[in-house]
């Protein structure tokens, strides 16, 4: 599912973006505070962030060249009472990438996130054809893991699994959402499975599996792949 994270301290504006974002099928979180929500960003993954300008803590334009500047690619959609072209064009300057004015109407911003999801969606694909970590080495393309230059094999699902982690470099991933993302949302699957994919994925990518360099456990709440040595193609 298509997660939102909605930066919004209007309670009655918040409230109508999350009833209409729920009712199109997404996965919404509402926070209120600038300062939490640059946290809230930087910790889990989101598909896409609609910011307010206005905010508590800190303001958009400063959570948005924060989340730029720690490398975060997520689509920003920056919401704004104010109209003055010099502040859309600084906002543009430190990275949203669209914006809508107060007030907009809930069928106009609904097309515009469609249009950046699509987008970033695209992105995603044209973008990373490859990925490297140590002596490992991901195709996108060919849907292979080398290690060494030698082919590894790699089941469906630990492939879902490693390309999930490798696009969230950085970030605690639930097991939650990794069940989501390589079995599907509508696919129970238990902590232990998704353990024993992990165990077994390690042994395909780790020099020591029992001392993880990559693939790390966060006590309580899940995985986080490490990838601060990684170099993209």
């Amino acid at each position: 599912m298509t997660r939102i994270l909605v930066v919004e301290d209007e309670p009655g504006i918040a409230l109508g973006l999350e009833d209409d974002l729920r009712m199109e099928g997404y996965e919404v979180e509402i926070i209120g505070d600038g300062g939490v929500a640059c946290r809230r960003a930087k910790e889990s993954p989101f598909d896409l962030i609609l910011l307010d300008v206005m905010l508590p803590g800190k303001d958009g334009f400063e959570i948005c060249r924060e989340l730029r500047r720690a490398g975060l690619r997520v689509p920003i959609l920056m919401l704004t009472a104010r109209t003055q072209e010099a502040e859309k064009v600084m906002g543009f300057e430190l990275g949203a990438d669209d914006y809508v004015t107060k007030p907009f109407s809930t069928r106009e911003l609904r097309a515009r996130i469609k249009a950046l999801l699509r987008r970033a969606a695209g992105r995603r694909e044209e973008e990373i054809e490859s990925y490297r970590f140590g002596n490992i080495e991901l195709d996108f393309l060919r849907g292979e893991l080398r290690r060494s230059g030698t082919a590894v094999e790699l089941t469906p699902i630990e492939f879902k699994l490693l390309t999930l982690f490798v696009r969230s470099a950085g970030r605690v991933l639930s097991r939650e959402r990794l069940v989501s993302g390589a079995w599907g949302s509508d696919i129970f699957a238990s902590d232990r499975i998704v353990d024993n994919h992990i165990a077994n994925l390690r042994k395909k990518i780790e020099t020591d599996p029992a001392n993880p360099r990559y693939l790390r456990n966060v006590r309580g709440l899940g995985y986080r792949f490490e990838g601060a040595d990684v170099t993209q193609s």
